[in-house]
């Protein structure tokens, strides 16, 4: 006896779907960060040169602090490839990468080192370092032509800003 069931989908927009499983504004998942850590966080100035029409946050707070992290989502509604992902650790807690992984490395104007890797079959990205979090930066590898490498480090060097609570005059 076969039996077949229709299930009912409604197709429910981004601000429906990110919302029902834990993201926020971007604003709000770094605030909670920033509190669980007490520690300030600087977004990246620049995005890659790729249209979004909507961006999420969520900070994953796990049962100790080996697993938080953060997590930024910027995505295209009608262009599903225009994806791109900013992943924030604790650097005593940072991912560690397997050499067999990084397909180059980059010196940032920090004077820190990036390396550019391979995080799945389908994903690539930056990883790097900077004022205690360890920063991943990643995109498909299908918009690689459009966002390289150096457009990563590009993005990541745009962290060399004051911030409000830094005061060069004290």
């Amino acid at each position: 006896m076969k039996i077949f069931a229709n299930t009912i989908s409604e197709d429910k927009t981004y601000e429906e779907m990110y919302p029902e499983i834990g993201y926020k504004t971007i604003e709000e998942a770094i605030k909670e960060f920033e509190q669980h850590f007490d520690q300030d966080f600087k977004l990246p100035l620049r995005l890659p040169p790729i249209s979004f029409t909507h961006h999420f946050g969520k900070f994953n707070d796990s049962e100790g602090e080996m697993n938080d992290f953060l997590e930024l989502e910027y995505i295209h509604d009608s262009s599903p490839e225009n994806h791109y992902y900013i992943f924030v650790k604790p650097i005593e807690h940072k991912l560690k990468i397997k050499d067999k992984r990084i397909i180059n490395r980059y010196h940032l104007k920090n004077g820190n080192e990036a390396v550019f890797l391979t995080i799945s079959e389908s994903i690539v990205g930056l990883a790097f370092e900077r004022d205690g979090w360890q920063y991943m930066l990643s995109i498909p590898k299908a918009l690689s032509k459009k966002v390289t490498p150096e457009r990563l480090v590009e993005i990541a060097n745009s962290i060399d800003y004051p911030s409000e609570k830094e005061n060069p005059l004290e």
